[in-house]
């Protein structure tokens, strides 16, 4: 492996246990602590690492089996979203499964990261200092017009709702998390700033490693099978080479148009792309051959992941998929 031309400092990392952690705090919870309800281990982690020891996160999802996008919650999850003080969903027709949860939960603080996405319907023209918008509603869960209540696990058409590997949303999403929980705690409210202050560091980081890198990259062409890790190439200006259609079957589970496979290889054939960008838990023949064909002609394949790995804080995830972009591109 080259040397990597993007340096990614993570001082302010802790380790955390990212299916959740528990213990005594000034809260709501049966514990005394703050009960907190996250979609993913992604927001999990996030939580924890802010909380600290005044929250008990339970992240509903933090298996790659499960896939959040078909979901089906269990009287468990049903019983733990009520009990919630906070529940953190991504939104966006990703988790659905939440929505569901809610409608039987006790009125609970919630915290949608879609809803920081300058991306995300009717967000148009947030500015990012005294930025008002979402962090400032009350969060009454409506949801934007055409979402649907996420009904059906419907996806808003034409937008990328992988928001977790946007570090400017995710910075919003972070302080949000910190806000909410000094609602619910107010003794806590020091802490939590200071612990998402860390985080907002590291991914301040990651905006202007994401810089670097699009200063290198040049404008690098990419293949992207499928919508996750759009946010990051468009962060690092590369361009997304890939035909109409595929990425959109492949996020669906639907079967690409034999004419759109045969375009997609291609494109990798051709030579002219710097690397293949895929989602590790998803895809099929399909995108097997679009790795193969890519393999055989030199191309490096990045797999990125929707949930964290066991062991991994957010940062340090987010990291590793930053590096390892870096790593594909310079190689």
């Amino acid at each position: 492996m080259k040397k990597p031309f993007v340096a990614l400092a993570l001082a302010s990392v802790a380790a955390l246990s990212l299916a959740g952690c528990s213990a005594p705090a000034s809260g709501e919870g049966d514990s005394g602590a703050v009960t907190v309800a996250a979609s993913t281990n992604v927001y999990g982690s996030l939580a924890a690492q802010i909380g600290g020891d005044r929250v008990d996160v339970t992240s509903i999802i933090k298996s790659a089996t499960q896939d959040p996008h078909s979901y089906e919650a269990s009287a468990r999850d049903r019983l733990t979203v009520q009990k919630a003080d906070l529940v953190i969903e991504n939104g966006g027709g990703y988790d659905g499964f939440i929505d569901t949860l809610l409608q039987d939960a006790q009125d609970p603080h919630i915290v949608s990261a879609v809803e920081f996405s300058h991306d995300f319907p009717g967000n148009e023209g947030h500015d990012h200092e005294g930025e008002e918008g979402a962090a400032e509603e009350e969060h009454d869960h409506d949801h934007a017009e055409g979402e649907e209540g996420h009904e059906g696990h419907d996806h808003i058409e034409g937008f990328n709702e992988h928001v977790w590997f946007d570090p400017h949303t995710m910075i919003h999403v972070v302080e949000a998390i910190a806000d909410e929980l000094a609602a619910i705690d107010p003794d806590g409210e020091t802490e939590f700033t200071a612990n998402a202050e860390e985080i907002v560091a590291d991914l301040e980081g990651f905006e202007a490693d994401l810089e670097t890198l699009k200063a290198d990259a040049a404008g690098a062409n990419v293949i992207i099978t499928e919508p996750l890790p759009g946010y990051l190439a468009t962060a690092a200006g590369l361009t997304d080479v890939t035909p109409e259609g595929f990425a959109e079957s492949v996020e669906e589970g639907s079967d690409v148009a034999p004419a759109t496979l045969l375009a997609t290889l291609g494109v990798v054939e051709d030579g002219d792309v710097a690397a293949v960008l895929t989602n590790a838990q998803t895809g099929g023949a399909e995108t097997q051959r679009v790795e193969d064909a890519a393999t055989d002609a030199g191309i490096p394949v990045v797999a990125f992941t929707e949930l964290l790995p066991d062991g991994s804080s957010y940062s340090e995830w987010m990291s590793d998929a930053i590096q390892s972009l870096a790593d594909a591109l310079q190689s």
